[in-house]
């Protein structure tokens, strides 16, 4: 095994083609590039997707291994995103790794996306004093297409404790704020209004499931029944509301997800906990964790916001261990659009 095991990570399971570079653990570099083209549709378009991969793919590869420093003869395996996503933006990540691990014939690693965000937590960018969980954690891996209370026993033994049965909170969020006419992704959006309202103007339906599972379809439904409702009264509610609405509706969402982690790391007896995912990079959540390492003693672990969204440099780190335990993949595996378990 060579001295320095350098790692390129591509990302394209969604709507942002990225590339990382990762040599011993350390991040070189993480390049991104998203696609405004979605905004006007309110939502991800799938083949636009996929298309806007192929223009992006090259110029962000390059632009990543430039920003390391590096050759690509200096690659020592290349890990990639082979699921869950969308199917035709992983075909696109899928195909330039193989292509690229064959023209320098280095190994293939495949990397669920998920797996990737719980191990966001242990990218390390060359910092001094920088904390990382240690086994076993809980991770909430928070997103707009995943809702998971996640065991992390160690880098590549993990287990989903518990799910939304239904929809993500990502979701939610998105879904609510479309109907109050907010731009996609409302989320941000929603968490900016939410600063400015009252938590407790308005009352939200929540869920009341065994175990650690999550449900966010009654919420959604009663969010949308109280404007209908109240918009017969007064036209211009929505508008006259909109902080009280977002503040409410974030809360509800925050208190959702809390009580459930709240119970699994108590019957767990865990103390190290963390957030991943999209959603983590809402300034609510962030504050209810803290709230919470304050009242229950627990150790929190909240990825910097480079890191909450689909980024590379999670694919690359989990490449990296993935690397170390000789787990690679063969040129014949496919992508997939689903998964039922972390490490299938």
């Amino acid at each position: 095994m060579s001295e320095n095991i350098t790692i390129i990570g591509i990302e394209s399971s969604c709507d942002d083609t990225s590339a990382a570079v990762i040599r011993n653990g350390v991040m070189l570099s993480n390049v991104i590039a998203g696609q405004a083209v979605h905004t006007r549709y309110g939502g991800v378009v799938p083949e636009l997707a996929s298309r806007a991969h192929q223009q992006n793919i090259i110029p962000v590869v390059h632009d990543a291994l430039v920003q390391a420093g590096i050759d690509k003869k200096e690659l020592t395996a290349i890990a990639f995103t082979r699921g869950p996503g969308l199917l035709g933006s992983l075909l696109v990540g899928t195909s330039f790794a193989k292509g690229f691990s064959q023209a320098l014939n280095i190994p293939l690693v495949d990397v669920n996306h998920l797996q990737g965000h719980v191990l966001a937590h242990f990218i390390s960018q060359g910092k001094e004093n920088e904390k990382f969980p240690s086994f076993p954690f809980l991770c909430l891996l928070v997103s707009g297409g995943n809702s998971q209370i996640v065991l992390v026993r160690n880098y590549l033994d993990m287990e989903v404790i518990g799910q939304t049965i239904d929809d993500a909170a990502g979701e939610a969020f998105d879904k609510c704020a479309k109907v109050m006419g907010l731009p996609y992704p409302g989320g941000p959006h929603v968490d900016r209004l939410a600063k400015k309202g009252n938590p407790n103007a308005f009352k939200l339906n929540k869920p009341h499931l065994q175990g650690y599972d999550y449900s966010f379809s009654g919420l959604k439904t009663s969010f949308l029944y109280l404007l209908r409702d109240e918009i017969r009264k007064s036209p211009d509610f929505v508008q006259e509301n909109m902080a009280d609405l977002c503040a409410s509706l974030q809360a509800t969402i925050i208190d959702i997800l809390m009580k459930k982690l709240r119970k699994a790391a108590d019957d767990l007896n865990i103390k190290q906990v963390a957030v991943a995912g999209g959603v983590s990079a809402n300034s609510g959540l962030r504050d209810a964790f803290h709230q919470h390492a304050e009242k229950y003693g627990w150790e929190i672990f909240i990825p910097p916001f480079a890191f909450t969204t689909d980024n590379a440099a999670m694919i690359a780190i989990t490449g990296y261990y993935k690397y170390l335990k000789g787990e690679f993949c063969s040129i014949e595996e496919v992508p997939y659009a689903r998964v039922s378990n972390l490490l299938a």
